[in-house]
This record gives C-alpha cells, structure tokens and sequence, in this order.
C-alpha cells in the first residue's frame, strides 16, 4: 500500500546513535512537531556489503539535508545491539563509525510490516506444529520516504536489495517539493534548483 499523500504511521520505535544512546523515536513526530521535513530510508542487514556505502553517503551529505530543513533517519530490522556493534565497527572492516543520524531498530518488524517493505514471498502453515512459516528473508528491502513538515509522505521509493540509492537523487525531490510548496506550481522532468 503506498503512503504518498498520507500520514506516515503514528508509531513509536527504538532508535540508537553513535554514542550508543538508545531512545524511542516517532517518525510521524519528527517531521510534524518540528515542522521538519523527514527523509527516513531502509536497508536490509547490517554488515552486508552494500549497506555502508548508502549510509556513508547519507552521512556526507547531512549539511545540505540540513540545509533544506531535512532529518535523515535510517532503520532497519536488525537489534540495536547489531546496530550498536556496526556503528563502532571502522568503515574500512564494513563498518559505520562517524554515522551521526539516527538508526532506528525495528527488530519486531512492526513499523516495516505497517509500511509492507518486508521481503516475505509468502507465508505457509505448517501442518505439524500449526506455525506460519515464512518465505523469504523477512528484512527490508531498500526503502525510501520523504516526509513534510506535517506528517505526510510526498515521495517513497522501493529498490531492489542489490540497487544502492543515489543521494542527490533525494535531494532534488525535496528541492522540487519545496519549489511546490512555495509557487504551487507542477515541477517538469530534470528539473533542478538554481541555487
């Protein structure tokens, strides 16, 4: 089911940081009591080897999110303790020292499986004991969404696990949409900000 035009879910989940401070985080939130546009997006597994590019890029890139009124929060499946080990680990051992955004936990896939970027191909009972088995990997896919200063998502995106994002990609969406919010008027194909 696609967000576009909706609130994002008014859901609360864990989040770490680079200090390791655990803290409870509410997406929905971040953007509309803070009138700040949110860009939340999802990897798969820590510790794979194409995750920490996207983070580190993301993480290069903090100054002009900031600059265009912009929080950029990650997530993914795995524990915060998982999250925790990989935010000390050097980024030359697959690992994100120096990442300085939250990294939400959603371990118990609640706020994953409510947005349905989970890669479960399907889930069949098993007869013996009477438990749904799941198909597939039961992580997120590489999901992205770009959320207004009131709540609601005006872009989201879903990659294929082995497609890594480009970041400049994102930030002439927020440029088009902040161009939108401020003229009202349609934004044409290769569009890009003048400033």
């Amino acid at each position: 089911m696609s967000y576009i035009g909706r609130q994002f879910p008014n859901m609360v989940v864990k989040a770490t940081d680079a200090e390791g401070k655990t803290s409870e985080i509410n997406v929905f939130e971040e953007a509309a009591n803070n009138k700040k546009k949110v860009l939340l997006f999802w990897w798969p597994k820590d510790y794979s080897p194409l995750c920490p590019t996207e983070l580190h890029a993301f993480q290069a890139a903090l100054s002009e999110f900031d600059k265009r009124n912009t929080v950029v929060i990650g997530a993914s499946c795995d524990t915060i303790e998982v999250h925790n080990a990989w935010l000390n680990t050097e980024q030359n051992n697959g690992g994100v020292k120096g990442i300085t955004y939250p990294i939400i936990s959603d371990a118990n896939r609640n706020l994953s499986s409510v947005l349905d970027i989970l890669d479960i191909k399907d889930v069949v009972l098993d007869e013996e004991s009477g438990v749904d088995l799941v198909e597939g990997e039961n992580v997120a896919y590489r999901a992205t969404y770009l959320i207004d200063e009131t709540g609601h998502v005006f872009h989201e995106g879903i990659n294929h696990m082995p497609l890594a994002r480009r970041v400049g990609d994102y930030l002439r969406m927020i440029d088009a949409f902040a161009m939108l919010q401020e003229h009202g008027e349609l934004c044409p194909a290769n569009w890009e900000s003048e400033a």
